[in-house]
């Protein structure tokens, strides 16, 4: 038996059956080849007016989806969602992992903008951009850190000049990953130079077709990268297209963050991807038993699942307790922290499991280095969203309350 279908003999009776038809449309409608382990960056859909779709599969996949609300299942359904309660939410998700159903869609959208909008945007605001969002139709890339604001980030000194009804931004921004891909920049601007530095910061939208807006991409030791440096050459962005108070950015940002970081830690699930087990068993081969060849590959493996097992529970706590009003937080460091280091540990034995081939860079039978590729980018994990040293000392000031944090 299922753990999802276990839980139904726990649930209110208006649960099982919501359980019972989620599975059972979820049976019908997800594709066979979108229940397949994710194997490649081709197998993941970011959508957005330049995104091609690998296979007819992909497509209606998320056509199926954003059509039900279920790309955003909590958002209301007036911006596209699917208007579910967290707990119809959570047994969207089980469901979804016990038939192995891919996500959609990949999207900053959904984990990070999205939230934000919510929060503080206009009404007219989450009616132009949410419902394209949950379809899959825009594309967004984050504008933060700058080549001297990184971790500091408050230092940024992008800069939007009051033109009565617009703005107009001059400045650079770095690591915004996907920026040469995208269709849409959340940015981040300063628009009281006097101010302190927490204050005059605004959050502010445009699009990345606006004249005056490039980028150029970033090379990172795997030999591909996600990341670019942006420049802004008197690039004109509407009022309208201002989140939240003038010169109270930091507000957005801050919040913006805490779902940044929630995204960055669910890496530390596996998701849709292949079980390590099963990887290791596919490069190492079995013994008599039917077990990992190697007895010390097979322990560590052992002890990474029952973490990741773990790490799985516990980020469901802790969006139990945010709907429940009890989160803090701050908790978003913890799930950043664990999950980067969880993904990292992930890609190592996956290194380990495919021993000498695993180096292997450039030929066919390797995807072009897939698996060296990835676990270099892995290294990347515990520094993009804010380093590891940053969370650990938000958690120990923050949840810990330790003396001097």
């Amino acid at each position: 038996m299922s753990t999802a279908t276990a839980k139904t003999t726990q649930e209110r009776p208006e649960l099982q059956t919501f359980r019972e038809e989620t599975r059972a449309w979820l049976e019908q409608n997800c594709p066979p080849e979108m229940r397949k382990p994710v194997t490649s960056e081709d197998d993941v859909c970011w959508g957005g007016r330049k995104w091609k779709f690998s296979s007819d599969a992909q497509k209606v996949w998320l056509e199926r989806m954003a059509a039900k609300g279920w790309t955003v299942p909590t958002w209301p359904k007036e911006y596209g969602g699917g208007g579910l309660s967290g707990d119809e939410a959570k047994i969207l998700a089980q469901e979804m992992r016990a038939l192995n159903c891919r996500a959609p869609v990949q999207s900053f959208g959904i984990w990070m903008l999205g939230p934000a909008l919510l929060k503080f945007g206009t009404h007219e605001q989450k009616l132009e951009f949410l419902p394209p969002i949950a379809r899959g139709e825009i594309r967004w890339c984050q504008g933060y850190s700058e080549p001297n604001a990184g971790s500091d980030l408050a230092s940024l000194q992008t800069k939007a000049e009051d033109k009565g009804d617009h703005f107009i931004v001059n400045g650079q921004k770095i690591w915004t990953s996907y920026a040469d891909k995208a269709d849409w920049i959340f940015c981040l601007v300063r628009t009281d130079p006097q101010a302190k530095k927490h204050t005059g910061i605004s959050f502010v939208l445009f699009d990345m077709a606006t004249p005056g807006v490039t980028t150029k991409p970033i090379l990172l030791i795997s030999g591909k990268s996600p990341f670019c440096e942006t420049f802004f050459d008197n690039v004109r962005v509407e009022k309208k297209n201002l989140v939240g108070t003038l010169n109270a950015g930091w507000d957005v940002a801050k919040y913006l963050l805490t779902h940044e970081r929630e995204m960055i830690g669910g890496i530390g699930d596996r998701g849709a991807a292949k079980p390590l087990g099963v990887f290791a068993l596919e490069h190492v081969g079995a013994d008599a038993a039917g077990r990992v060849a190697d007895p010390v590959l097979r322990a560590q493996i052992a002890q990474f699942e029952v973490d990741e097992a773990a790490f799985r529970l516990t980020m469901e706590r802790a969006m139990d307790m945010a709907r429940a009003g009890q989160g803090n937080p701050a908790f978003s460091s913890v799930l950043k922290y664990y999950g980067a280091e969880t993904n990292k540990r992930r890609h190592e034995l996956m290194m380990q499991a495919g021993g000498s081939d695993s180096l292997d860079w450039e030929s066919p039978r390797s995807r072009e280095g897939a698996l060296a590729r990835a676990w270099l980018r892995t290294k990347g994990n515990s520094i993009e969203g804010g380093t590891s040293e940053v969370q650990l000392n938000v958690i120990a000031k923050r949840i810990l309350n330790l003396p001097g944090a």
